[in-house]
């Protein structure tokens, strides 16, 4: 049974294009499923930026589904799209593989120690694991396999007869100079976010084979070396009969275009020739897709030849990447949904692109930054509990930990993500002190088993090992600074006394914070309850100093994890010790 949508989420984004979509599907297609598509180009790792290609039309059809109707999700994986390049983070790749440029993505070898049996089922393999994990529903439809079987075959011979038409709707856009991309998106990119924007069709194409005998729309794949460096020369309309020469080998042939399934259309002739054939009616489209002569433009007005209209949808902008430069999964290419999982959990990595307007730029944190981002979010889901969030806030959430079919895997009992991560640094992974010390941070309600924190613990285990530096991990030192214990003054002498003689009262996260802070107010005369208002400034100096003595005897360092969940990780006994006690 369809989740119905609940009156609150009629105020986000999602809801908004979900209305325009049913109305406009009952407009060109009453009573039919709702159809909205994405289209992904195998060529590589597919990146976070390619993903926000397919969470867009996710959200906006898993909110239709809520409300009751049927709808579709296509993904159209473009894996008989020519071999352009070898892409950076491809392990095994050597000048040998320019021998395959210009081949179907699905007749390249797979990397080297692949398990699949080419180069697109490759990459596709790691994108259908990642949104399986983010409970993206979806029809997979090959390209290779529409064309290769003569799916296609009908709209392929369409195409050849129109070729005129196509012909003079490209010509308008071939003398105009591209223009520039809008200063607001430029301003958000770089090098890197650029490449993840790669998809299906944002890398430049040609038009067609437009020889001595005229402008064509088709381009065969060459009989003997298989790439798509071929010019047809000749073309019968009523025979079909076809002929082409190879530039690359000076291989010719002739053929029954009728009968042949070995070549595709163009890019600017296939994206509309699918948008008519499949029926879409809700399909974004990237920066690079929607400026003026661009596939997305010009599609709208080839779709007509068809008889289709081109799909409505948001031009949908650039996601950036915050931290990138320390990773090392990627081995220096733009991180996957793949790397953003390891070490995120699904609701979190939904919740960025949802809670954005698809026009809206937004960066997806590697570094320092997901600490804070796990705190917005666990503010948010307190808020959420308690109904004292806004409505699109409440929205964002909804779609962010559950689908139409029903809500996502989560973890029981979601503590920090930041106290999880410096526990997992400190213990370096050992399960049983990792148990030691989360189970001493609510002593009213222990943990009993990891698996209550489990996938979060993991995914902060995997942020340590992977993408904090080794000089910003936290060491406990194995012996007191006895150098640095003996040069101390008598109030530093005894602001550490204060904290070793509260430890025992104090042992939780929450009784430890009270004590960390509470020692410089109790030194300087105050109470240890008294409150940010009813203090002098100097007290805020006071406690960085102190916490700056803390960190220095206990890890050798100015700044470290926040000091209750490091006091319980080295645990009372090595706190006292270090401290001088």
């Amino acid at each position: 049974m369809p989740i119905v949508a609940q009156s609150t989420e009629t105020t986000d984004w999602v809801s908004r294009f979900a209305d325009e979509v049913i109305e406009e599907s009952e407009r060109r297609a009453p009573g039919k499923p709702v159809v909205v598509a994405s289209g992904l180009s195998p060529s590589g790792p597919i990146h976070l930026g390619n993903l926000r290609e397919v969470m867009t039309p996710h959200l906006v059809a898993d909110e239709i589904r809520r409300r009751g109707h049927e709808v579709r999700h296509l993904i159209s994986w473009d894996d008989y799209d020519r071999y352009r390049k070898v892409p950076n983070g491809v392990e095994g790749t050597d000048a040998s593989w320019a021998e395959h440029i210009g081949k179907p993505l699905t007749s390249v070898p797979a990397p080297a120690g692949s398990a699949y049996p080419n180069w697109a089922e490759h990459f596709k393999a790691a994108m259908v694991a990642s949104l399986a994990e983010l409970g993206v529903e979806f029809d997979g439809i090959s390209q290779t396999a529409q064309y290769t079987s003569g799916v296609y075959r009908e709209q392929i011979l369409h195409a050849m007869k129109h070729r005129g038409d196509i012909d003079a709707i490209l010509e308008q856009y071939r003398t105009k100079k591209a223009p520039a991309k809008p200063k607001q998106q430029q301003k958000a990119v770089d090098a890197a976010e650029l490449e993840a924007e790669a998809g299906s069709g944002a890398a430049e194409e040609d038009d067609g084979s437009s020889g001595s005998a005229g402008y064509f729309p088709y381009k065969p794949f060459c009989g003997a070396c298989g790439k798509d460096l071929t010019t047809v020369t000749a073309y019968d309309d009523d025979t079909t009969e076809l002929t082409y020469v190879c530039t690359e080998d000076g291989f010719t042939e002739t053929v029954l275009l009728s009968e042949f399934n070995r070549g595709k259309l163009v890019w600017k002739v296939d994206w509309p020739m699918r948008w008519a054939y499949e029926g879409v009616v809700f399909e974004p489209s990237g920066v690079d897709h929607s400026s003026p002569g661009s596939s997305f433009q010009v599609g709208g007005q080839i779709v007509g030849i068809f008889g289709g209209e081109r799909p409505i949808g948001p031009m949908y902008a650039f996601v950036g990447i915050s931290g990138m430069a320390k990773m090392s999964s990627s081995k220096g290419g733009v991180p996957t949904p793949a790397d953003a999982l390891q070490i995120m959990e699904p609701q979190l990595l939904r919740w960025l692109y949802a809670r954005r307007r698809p026009n809206q730029s937004f960066k997806i944190a590697f570094d320092q930054e997901i600490q804070r981002l796990y705190d917005e979010w666990d503010k948010l889901d307190a808020k959420v509990a308690d109904g004292s969030a806004l409505p699109a806030d409440v929205a964002a959430h909804s779609r962010a930990v559950r689908t139409a079919a029903g809500e996502l895997p989560h973890t029981p009992r979601p503590l920090p993500y930041r106290t999880l991560a410096s526990v997992a640094d400190i213990t370096a992974g050992a399960e049983d002190q990792t148990l030691r010390i989360l189970g001493e941070l609510d002593p009213a309600n222990p943990l009993s088993t990891l698996d209550e924190v489990r996938p979060r613990l993991d995914k902060a285990e995997a942020w340590i090992n992977t993408h904090v530096p080794a000089d910003q991990r936290t060491i406990v030192r194995d012996e007191p600074d006895t150098d640095l214990l003996k040069s101390l003054d008598e109030p530093a002498r005894q602001s550490l006394r204060l904290l070793t003689d509260g430890l025992a009262d104090h042992w939780s996260l929450d009784g430890l914070s009270h004590l960390v802070y509470g020692v410089p107010k109790v030194q300087a005369g105050f109470s240890a309850d008294a409150t940010a208002k009813e203090l002098p400034p100097e007290i805020k100096t006071a406690q960085r100093t102190f916490f700056a003595l803390l960190y220095h005897l206990l890890v050798s360092r100015d700044t470290g994890p926040r000091l209750p969940t490091l006091l319980l990780a080295v645990g009372q006994e090595r706190v006292r010790s270090l401290l001088g006690e």
